[in-house]
């Protein structure tokens, strides 16, 4: 299948910051089941390119001079296919018990802990995760701007509610409860559900008995497949953000994004409205 991906990032602020550095992990991810066949990322300022410890590709954006906006386009092609795991093209060449240990995004509480051993397994197959996924997202029901980036899987869980960043954040924390190695997975998804933005994330579980990991997307009740563009992986929503920095100055921050995922195979297109919205911390502020 061949995915045709925009995606306009506009960051504003009420008075010019004085210095910016950002991280942008925009870039999808060469390894099994997709390759990129065209990629271009615009930006302003100074960029430099790396590849974390996770295999990521990553730019370095340095704004030296006064901005009152900074404006972030992605866009290009990538082939995908299903693929059953992708173990053997994993570029940060990290042991899966990296992804073992609890972050404090995704540390459980005791309900969290009560609730993966209720309907998870300590040595899982492809069902068995499969079906610990269908219960997270039973428990919690897909409602957008109830939560923020800073919330705990444990907070997201008690309410009941969130979006699928939430539903990746609890369904890691059930599997490292229960000794599972597992990661989060942020990119794109080729959807036409007009309740589902098109930028996406969802999970990679470790499969002892199969040694690799497999992708399951929690939100939609479904192992990853040829829909799913992966962009970036890591312990938690921090590791794998599209965006993550720091400025000096600039005040109150807002924030408008615009995904459209287009199927090169039927034609089909599919997008996410441009969302305005106020910025809760997310940079750091001098």
């Amino acid at each position: 299948m061949l995915l045709h991906i925009r995606h306009d990032t506009v960051y504003r602020y009420d008075r010019p910051a004085r210095h910016s550095v950002q991280s942008l992990r925009l870039t999808p991810r060469t390894e099994a089941g997709q390759r990129v066949l065209s990629w271009d990322l615009q930006a302003p300022g100074r960029r430099s390119q790396q590849v974390d410890a996770h295999g990521n590709v990553m730019h370095l954006l340095t704004l030296d001079e006064p901005h009152e906006e900074i404006r972030i386009s992605v866009a290009g092609v990538v082939e995908t296919e299903a693929v059953t795991g992708a173990v053997s093209s994993d570029r940060g060449r990290l042991s899966p018990l990296v992804y073992l240990p609890e972050t404090r995004l995704t540390a459980a509480d005791d309900a969290l802990r009560a609730f993966a051993l209720q309907h998870g397994a300590r040595a899982p197959g492809r069902d068995d995760v499969l079906r610990l996924a269908q219960a997270v997202r039973e428990a919690m029901e897909y409602v957008p701007g109830v939560t923020a980036v800073s919330d705990t899987a444990s907070h997201a869980f008690a309410l009941g509610r969130g979006v699928c960043q939430d539903h990746a954040q609890v369904m890691i924390a059930c599997c490292r409860a229960l000794g599972v190695p597992a990661r989060y997975v942020s990119g794109y998804l080729l959807t036409d559900r007009d309740d589902h933005i098109a930028s996406h994330a969802w999970v990679d579980v470790w499969l002892e008995g199969e040694s690799c990991w497999h992708a399951f997307d929690v939100t939609n009740g479904r192992p990853g497949g040829a829909h799913h563009c992966r962009i970036a992986v890591g312990r938690d929503y921090l590791d794998a953000c599209p965006v993550r920095g720091i400025r000096r100055g600039g005040g109150a921050e807002t924030m408008e994004a615009s995904v459209a995922v287009t199927s090169g195979t039927d034609g089909g297109r599919r997008s996410a409205a441009t969302r305005p919205r106020l910025l809760q911390q997310r940079q750091a502020q001098q």
